[in-house]
């Protein structure tokens, strides 16, 4: 099980690189076409890369600095299906100000043309 976390985890990381430098483009490609989920940003359900790019906008637009991360990582697998859940945090600057955002997501990956893929993503904000 060491190995797939590793795997997701890398992947997370990689998401979270391209985030922090607001390029969307790369951002977008760990995602499957068919992305369906629940953000942190909006009530409804999304489906589709359009509908989750707008998660994204929002985020990046809040502010001129962005670092997203995820903490305690755990991973259960399900022959070519992986559940990933974790604590997130964003913290938003602009200029002094700082704001920080904790929550709590998990990532469905499915192996498609031997490449993990994120096919379902449920976040939600820390009460």
């Amino acid at each position: 099980m060491q190995d797939i976390l590793s795997q997701l985890v890398g992947i997370e990381q990689q998401c979270a690189e391209a985030f922090n430098k607001k390029d969307l483009r790369r951002i977008l490609e760990f995602f499957d076409t068919d992305i369906s989920g629940f953000s942190s940003t909006e009530h409804d359900r999304f489906d589709g890369k359009d509908e989750l790019k707008k998660t994204f906008e929002y985020y990046l637009s809040e502010a001129e600095s962005v670092n997203y991360e995820i903490l305690d990582p755990r991973v259960s697998q399900f022959n070519e299906v992986a559940i990933l859940s974790f604590y997130w945090r964003v913290t938003l600057r602009s200029g002094s100000k700082r704001i920080e955002i904790p929550g709590r997501g998990t990532h469905v990956f499915r192996k498609k043309n031997n490449q993990w893929k994120i096919v379902h993503e449920h976040f939600s904000r820390a009460h």
